[in-house]
């Protein structure tokens, strides 16, 4: 797991890269386990409760990150609040970060939740899907597991 620079690196331990966590786990092999255990029942329960009212916005985005990390972590579900890179790449910058993420999702919103490319080849649903993935990694809105 490599970690990114901030402004200020207030959510590791000292001297560390592993995140500050509720459960004071300070052994990285075992917080990346910790961290898939709950990126798992977060998947598990999003598939579960997944409908054709499901609005892919931000605040289903937050939701997401919250319920899957709030468990471990203080800042689960919560846009971050200084900018991060890592190695040459620079993410969007926090003051930005709003805007930036209501233009990815009112695009989305514009395409229908791409709803639509059922009726398509497959092709062209991969062509979107992965626009708004690159946006969405880009945007990188989390301090951590934006993944």
């Amino acid at each position: 797991m490599s970690k990114y620079t901030q402004d200020k690196n207030f959510i590791y331990y000292e001297n560390t890269n592993i995140p500050i966590n509720k459960l004071n786990i300070r052994n990285l092999k075992i917080l990346e386990e910790e961290e898939r255990k709950l990126l798992l029942k977060g998947y598990e329960y999003f598939h579960k409760n997944l409908s054709e009212k499901t609005i892919f916005d931000n605040s289903y985005l937050k939701e997401l990150h919250k319920r899957s990390f709030n468990k471990l972590y203080n800042f689960a579900g919560k846009y971050r609040t200084v900018n991060i890179s890592k190695g040459y790449t620079t993410f969007c910058q926090v003051k930005f970060l709003e805007q930036t993420s209501n233009e990815i999702f009112k695009k989305l919103a514009s395409e229908n939740y791409l709803r639509n490319y059922s009726a398509k080849p497959k092709e062209e649903f991969a062509q979107r899907i992965a626009y708004y993935m690159c946006e969405l990694i880009a945007l990188h809105p989390f301090f951590e597991l934006n993944g």
